[in-house]
């Protein structure tokens, strides 16, 4: 629309007459976003970017849409002929637009109403939204649902901590193969167009980058495919080669379009994808690697050109000379015109990059990751503030602004909790317990629970909302939630906890009927009510952190989503859990607990092993 539309001298000297045109950017201003997607699905039936709303004075929505085309086609009336009915009806009949408008400012907000239940969480309520979940699964492709698919991370991870085998290998592994992952560079496109993860919509953002780094790791950790940990590493080092800035905040997306066309930077004709590897000395395996790489004469994508992919089941087994074929197409890629960039740095998907980059960094043992986890955090704490020292949404061009939402501290107190179980550096923990305190003193709904979406200094829009949707990113709620339970099981902090249980009661119910919707949610219900573990790794003062070096590789062994770590010297009292407790003999310990009652330290790799099982 905005170049069939707003770009166009007639229809925009149209619209600027008789309307004020206001337009969003939806990553900037979810807040908006989400007050009047909700305005429109109510009104539609349906929702979608990008998203119309025509708002009265009060900022009110009465009428809305989805995609409106330059010119009436498919049944669809144009843009033109929707902007001249809207000022035609409010010319007319103004009185009874604006009651109805009254009646749909009414509505919007609901769910911050919501009650809380009284009903007991137990872990029969994760098994039973686990059972919902495995019957929307697809068995045969992989995934939730179908056409367009969209990957699911918070899903994935939740059947892996449940033991779900079938489903998330069948689900990794087609991602890994199709189309949807960049089979030359690394990285994923935002979704597949259709059922069987062949052909993207090529859009990269960060965030979905970042969640599904972690599914792959999370996955390498509990099947122990080398080809996950191959897709993990390579997601995350395409992040650190073009999506990283020079200050370390990682930017946040790559544009589907170059040259004006969708996929076009990505996408091969047989005859040009053959030259590039006979030019290579690759001409005795040339049609091998191209039958290998899905790149045919007849192609699958617009004017006979293919989107690179695998055949299934192929990932562990490349040809000979698919390294240089790579190299070679790679190459020649680098050489075309580049999708845009959105270079704009958000908290919060910073937030998710650095949780993906310190935990792979930490159990893959790979010190660049971790190193630029530390940089982006760094830039995130120090840069994104305004003069009081609160947090900012969005940086770009040197500049930060706009007042941080829910989602920006959430995800960003889970983040700071990972890169300390990655470094044991006490600052990132201290750091972590500032961003907590800020989010419940700012954000927290003390007469219902849970947390609203904006802050209570926050300009005032014509509803305060809560976000509770975890497709296909965590909603703040749930990262909250999980976030304080985390943090309340490193310091012992019950009220934490009790804060965390108020967003559980909110949403559990909705969880249980919604299991792919809600995932995350569901990760922080099955983190309280599966008895979590606490993990103290005690060194003595002369061995130094290195003294843990080989108990915090057992704990980091396996995926333990309810599980915390925390490591340090004696004597350290940051974060609590390590408080009081000595290393052994002279020697390093490993205390398990549960609720800060420990059982009998461990020295040995194989015994922790055995407690944590």
């Amino acid at each position: 629309m905005e170049r069939e539309s707003f770009e166009d001298p007639e229809t925009a000297a149209y619209m600027n007459e008789h309307f004020i045109p206001v337009k969003v950017d939806r990553e900037e201003r979810p807040d908006v976003d989400a007050i009047y997607m909700e305005a429109v699905q109510g009104m539609t039936g349906q929702g979608g970017w990008p998203l119309t709303s025509f708002l009265d004075p009060d900022g009110v929505p009465f009428h809305g849409g989805t995609y409106f085309p330059p010119e009436p086609r498919h049944g669809m009336p144009s843009f033109r002929m929707v902007m001249e009915a809207v000022h035609e009806a409010w010319i007319a009949r103004r009185e009874e637009i604006r009651a109805a408008a009254s009646r749909t400012g009414e509505q919007l907000g609901a769910i911050a109403r919501i009650a809380p239940s009284t009903d007991p969480l137990g872990p029969y309520l994760v098994a039973d939204a686990l059972t919902t979940l495995r019957g929307q699964a697809d068995l045969q492709n992989g995934g939730f649902g179908g056409a367009p698919k969209f990957p699911s991370a918070a899903a994935i991870d939740l059947l892996l901590a449940r033991g779900e085998r079938e489903i998330t290998e069948r689900t990794l592994d087609a991602m890994a193969s199709g189309g949807i992952y960049d089979q030359l560079r690394g990285g994923f496109a935002r979704y597949s167009v259709d059922a069987v993860w062949l052909v993207p919509h090529f859009e990269k953002m960060l965030y979905d980058n970042a969640l599904l780094a972690r599914a792959y790791l999370h996955g390498y950790q509990e099947l122990g495919h080398e080809r996950y940990r191959r897709v993990c590493v390579e997601t995350l080092d395409w992040a650190l080669a073009e999506m990283r800035g020079p200050e370390g905040g990682f930017y946040s997306a790559l544009d589907a379009d170059s040259e004006g066309e969708e996929g076009r930077f990505y996408v091969w004709a047989y005859d040009e994808a053959r030259s590039v590897l006979e030019a290579a000395g690759l001409e005795a395996a040339a049609q091998e690697l191209l039958d290998w790489l899905g790149i045919t004469p007849a192609g699958n994508f617009e004017g006979a050109r293919s989107v690179v992919h695998l055949p299934a089941g192929a990932w562990s087994e490349p040809p000979a000379d698919w390294e240089a074929a790579r190299d070679a197409l790679l190459a020649a890629r680098e050489g075309r015109i580049r999708p845009g960039l959105d270079d704009k740095r958000l908290a919060s998907w910073n937030a998710l990059m650095i949780g993906a980059m310190a935990e792979a960094g930490a159990v893959l043992g790979e010190q660049r990751f971790i190193a630029a986890a530390v940089e982006a955090a760094d830039f995130v704490l120090e840069t994104m503030r305004d003069d009081n020292g609160r947090l900012l949404r969005t940086y770009k061009d040197g500049e930060a602004k706009l007042n941080a939402y829910l989602e920006d501290h959430a995800y960003l107190l889970e983040a700071l909790l990972t890169l300390y179980e990655a470094t044991f550096d006490p600052r990132h923990y201290d750091s972590a317990v500032a961003v907590a305190e800020t989010m419940i003193e700012r954000f927290g709904d003390e007469e219902r629970g849970g947390f609203f979406t904006t802050s209570d200094d926050h300009e005032e829009l014509i509803a305060r909302r809560k976000d509770i949707d975890d497709h296909p990113i965590p909603s703040g709620n749930a990262s909250a939630a999980l976030g304080l339970l985390r943090l309340g099981a490193l310091s012992g902090e019950r009220r934490y906890e009790e804060l965390s249980v108020g967003v559980l009661r909110l949403l559990h119910k909705a969880a249980e009927r919604h299991p792919n919707g809600l995932a995350y949610l569901l990760r922080a219900l099955d983190f309280h009510t599966s008895g979590a573990k606490e993990v103290a790794l005690i060194a003595p003062q002369t061995s130094g952190l290195d003294g843990v070096a080989e108990l915090a590789a057992v704990a980091r062994a396996r995926f333990r989503p309810n599980t915390v770590l925390a490591g340090g010297v004696e004597g350290s009292a940051s974060p609590p859990l390590l408080a009081d407790r000595p290393a052994v003999a002279g020697a390093a310990a490993a205390y398990v607990c549960e609720r800060f009652t420990c059982k009998a330290p461990v020295q040995g790799a194989e015994e922790l092993a055995e407690l944590l099982t």
